[in-house]
Parts: structure tokens; sequence; C-alpha cells
């Protein structure tokens, strides 16, 4: 039986990353997962048991906070006992690829993307408030960039999770990537026929900087149109600020909730450059157009003409007009649910396991995965 060790930077919530490690588990099932820090409560199946570090009781003592932490995690990934598996799994966000100096296995990296903070100053400079952040986050910054390149020579083969991750993994770490998309689970999502289409576009996600609900915003002004925006985050002040009597927000809601808005809206919007994007995955699932920025993960989800449309991206007044015209000559009738719900199966979890276990079998075999 092959011995298979994941490793994960840390348990203090759950997104798209740990919904990763635990499509890793069922792949797996007998694997062992590695992780600096876990938060009380941070798990949820399958992930029931994680190798910890003493980070994670320091994580108490921080309040919670894992960013006062983060410093201390490439030692602790560099020191982990991996030695005794066959094949090391790696889930990288920043840190992780530091594992590969623990062990003389073969390293198959799944890059959710290079720490963009760390190498993008213009995404640095979006992502850290005021100079002292900036300070911190360019000091931490040069600490990422360096256990990436210092790990990138480990690892035996690289996977991204888009055409657009893999672009910067060869940019920044001078590796190729194949590239498996995440999984998104398309069964939790359905259409209904039963439900009508509103008079609204839909905005959902965390309210974070780099999600660019501000434009959305912006462009249903311009747009004259109704927005709704569904999320919260640190952004939401800001953008409380320039909303108009168009746009409403309904904060943190349920996944019924979720569904719900996705079946009703006219399209979902997605204004910002994703790594991937799950959300206009989850919306297409529905049977609901995406209307994207033609950059980043969109370029891997949204086929124009079938399920969605694309803008140019450009500077924020570019994307801004560009979105409100096409939001005001938009008609969902001239789209196919059913074909939206079919291309949204292809990212369905099966999918990514099948993906994910060839990939592995091949590097273990001694072949070059394609």
């Amino acid at each position: 039986m092959t011995r298979v060790a994941i490793v994960h930077e840390r348990f203090t919530e759950f997104g798209g990353s740990e919904a990763v490690v635990g499509e890793f588990v069922e792949t797996w099932p007998d694997a062992e997962v590695f992780a600096p820090i876990v938060a009380p409560g941070g798990l949820r199946e399958p992930v029931r048991t994680v190798h910890d570090t003493w980070l994670s009781t320091a994580h108490t003592y921080t309040g919670g906070r894992h960013a006062p932490l983060l410093p201390l995690v490439p030692r602790a990934l560099r020191r982990m006992p991996l030695r005794d598996f066959d094949v090391v799994v790696i889930s990288h966000h920043a840190f992780a690829t530091q594992a590969a100096l623990a062990t003389d296995a073969p390293v198959v990296a799944y890059v959710h993307s290079p720490a963009r903070w760390a190498w993008d100053r213009e995404f640095r400079a979006q992502e850290a408030g005021g100079r002292v952040g900036q300070l911190a986050l360019g000091a931490l910054g040069a600490l990422a960039r360096r256990g990436e390149l210092r790990a990138a020579p480990r690892l035996t083969h690289v996977i991204a999770n888009s055409h657009a991750v893999a672009e910067r993994v060869t940019e920044w770490w001078g590796l190729p990537a194949t590239v498996v998309s995440p999984p998104v689970q398309v069964g939790h999502f359905t259409p209904d026929p039963a439900v009508e289409r509103e008079d609204f576009f839909l905005c959902a996600g965390r309210l974070v900087p780099y999600k660019r609900a501000d434009l959305a915003i912006r462009a249903a002004q311009r747009a004259g149109v109704r927005l709704v925006v569904l999320g919260e985050g640190r952004f939401r002040a800001q953008l409380d600020e320039i909303a108009g009597a168009e746009t409403t927000f309904l904060g943190a809601t349920s996944g019924e909730l979720l569904q719900d808005m996705y079946r009703r809206c006219r399209a979902l919007l997605m204004p910002g450059i994703e790594d991937f994007g799950i959300v206009p995955v989850e919306a297409m699932a529905c049977g609901t157009p995406v209307l994207a920025v033609g950059a980043g993960g969109a370029l891997d989800t949204v086929r124009p003409g079938v399920t969605g449309e694309y803008v140019p991206a450009g500077t924020d007044a570019d994307v801004v007009a560009a979105l409100a015209d096409l939001m005001r000559e938009f008609r969902s009738a001239s789209y196919d649910p059913a074909k939206i719900r079919e291309h949204a199966g292809t990212f369905a979890p099966e999918v990514f396991r099948s993906r994910i276990a060839g990939t592995v079998d091949e590097v273990l075999a001694g072949r070059t995965p394609r």
C-alpha cells in the first residue's frame, strides 16, 4: 500500500483549499494529514485527525489570529516527520512547499497560487492597509518568496488550480505545471425551473479588496440596474460608502439562500481576477450565466456565449464601463440553463479525484504527468 502524506498550511477556517484537502483524503483514505496550525473546530469531514505542531497552542494565545505566527510556519513545515512516506502531496498557498525539504520522497504540490501578495507589488498594495501594513506584508512577502524558491527544486511535480496560476508558477518559480481545476460541490447546487428569474444581478463572496465588489457596485450604478451583494468581510464599510439605492447588501447567508439567489438572479458578476473562482461554478450549476472579467480563473470556467460573457481586463474605469454596457443589454433568456449546468459538471469532485489520483500514479511510476 502506498503511504501518502498530505500537508496543508493551516486549518483555521474552511474555504476552497480546505475542500481540496478533503478531496485528497477521499482519494487516499489511509493518508496522514499534517499542518502547523489547527484551530479548535477547524476540521471538517472527511478530515478527522491532523498532525499539528506547537503553533496550534500558540494560536490560542493570539486570539485565534494566525497572521502573527506566519513567520514561524516555514520552520515548522521543514521539521515535519515526513521521511517514512512514499509520496507527499502538498496543498500550497504561501509556505506549505517548505515541507518538501522535510522528505526525500517524491513531492506533488497542488498550488492554489504562489504567494501572490509576495510577488505582485500591486496586489500587495491592494491587500495591505496603511504604511505599517505595507511594511509588515512586504517583510513577510520576502520570507515567502525565499521559501518558495528554496523549495521549488525539491518539487517532483506541480499542479496548478488554473492556467493563470500555472503561468505564475512558471514565471515566479521557473517550473512547469499541469492544471487540475479544484473540486466544486456542484451536486449541492441545482437549477429549479419553477423559480423565475428576477430583475437583479448578483455579486457573491467574501468582501475583501481583490474580489472587487466595488467595481460591480459602480457598474450597476452606471447601468441603472439592481444589484444584490451577498457576503461579509473587512471591505464592507468602504462598499457601503459608494453604494446607491440600486444596491442591496444581504450579509453572510446560508447555503440555501445562496442557492436561491443563484437561481433568481439574471446573472452572477465576477468583477475581480480570481486564481480560480468557486462561486461562478456554483452559480453555473444552478443554470445561471456569469459575467466576468476575462482574466485569471474565469478563463477556465466561463465559456463566452454558452455559460456567460467576458468583459476585457483593463483599468477600473474600463471594467466598470464594459460591465455596465453588458448588464444594460443583458438577456438571461439567451442562455440555455441545461448547457450551463452541464459545463459546471466538469468541475465535480469525482472529476478532481480521478485527475489527482492519476497524476500521483504517474509521478510514482516515474513518468511526467500531462
